[in-house]
């Protein structure tokens, strides 16, 4: 895997800042994962305060455990925080086991969708993967009725593997490969 790091390294795209998350991110990051268009691709209601904490502060922890983990996304226009996008591993209950090969993931406010925010933090995350870590296979799951994520994985170069069962509804399962 990578070389550990303290933190999330700070990357820089012509409109975004991927950052560490911070202590004061919960609330604007609660508040996106409450669009129902967001929340939607989770299940049928918002994930619970409870819940989304222990995923924000995964996704700080696995910095350095994995020398992978997650990105708070920030618009250099105003600083407003408007997504996430991370390379983790989070172990999931389903066919395939990725093992020790990370999965990636996003989540952007409705406010940013079909502006190309999400494929510039998702390339910027990537190249950056790509450029540090050892090349391995990469994997995404994603709900089928989430069409703009799965252009954006076909973009990114993700191919369809199989689909699947997971926490009771269809999902796509997906691999990156170099």
């Amino acid at each position: 895997m990578a070389e550990k790091l303290r933190s999330a390294p700070t990357l820089e795209t012509g409109r975004l800042l991927l950052r560490a998350w911070r202590k004061d991110d919960f609330r604007p990051w609660q508040a996106i994962m409450h669009q129902p268009d967001v929340h939607r691709h989770f299940g049928p209601t918002p994930i619970g305060e409870e819940e989304l904490w222990r995923r924000m502060a995964a996704g700080v922890g696995s910095w350095p455990l994995l020398g992978i983990g997650s990105w708070a996304v920030e618009r250099k226009a105003d600083g407003r925080l408007i997504g996430n996008v991370g390379l983790f591993n989070a172990w999931r209950a389903l066919e395939p086991v990725f093992g020790e090969e990370p999965e990636m993931g996003w989540i952007f406010s409705t406010e940013v969708h079909g502006q190309g925010m999400a494929g510039e933090a998702c390339r910027a995350a990537l190249d950056w993967f790509d450029a540090h870590v050892e090349p391995v296979p990469v994997w995404a799951i994603i709900a089928p009725e989430n069409t703009p994520s799965l252009k954006l994985a076909e973009r990114l170069g993700f191919i369809h593997h199989n689909e699947t069962i997971y926490n009771g509804e269809p999902t796509f399962v997906l691999k990156r490969t170099l």
